[in-house]
């Protein structure tokens, strides 16, 4: 983890780029694809929005939340990414509900920059080293 300067710009201009968002959603499914079918079951989604901890900590600090009401949010969460509701997630349905977030992250951000401590490896952190190999070359 890292603690990265990012705005609106920043995202938006990674996702509009065509060649490195594209190399980053398909690095990311692939590694999410554990069985290798080239499709995401709800288990290999679950896992990865499982492993965010979103629900389950206030600012760092464990908490107990409802297990019904997580489960509630991850069912949701699904369902926005499988497009066809066909019970699995290809590629162009994550990438399109991939960009559709990080464009609306984009867009409550506003344009000041903000600081946020960022994953290494995720799609953020990726739109910030983008912006800065740019401004370095």
């Amino acid at each position: 983890m890292s603690v990265e300067v990012l705005d609106s710009a920043t995202i938006v201009n990674f996702v509009e780029d065509e060649e490195a968002f594209s190399v980053s959603i398909r690095d990311r499914f692939a590694h999410l694809d554990t069985n290798h079918d080239g499709l995401l079951s709800y288990a290999e989604l679950l896992k990865e929005l499982q492993s965010l901890r979103v629900f389950e900590t206030h600012f760092g600090i464990d908490v107990k939340t409802d297990p019904k009401e997580v489960a509630h949010v991850y069912d949701s969460l699904f369902v926005q990414f499988d497009h066809d509701s066909n019970g699995t997630v290809d590629l162009e349905e994550f990438k399109a509900e991939t960009k559709r977030m990080m464009l609306g992250m984009a867009n409550g951000m506003g344009f000041l920059p903000v600081q946020m401590l960022l994953a290494e490896g995720s799609f953020l952190k990726k739109a910030v080293e983008r912006e800065s190999s740019k401004l370095a070359a």
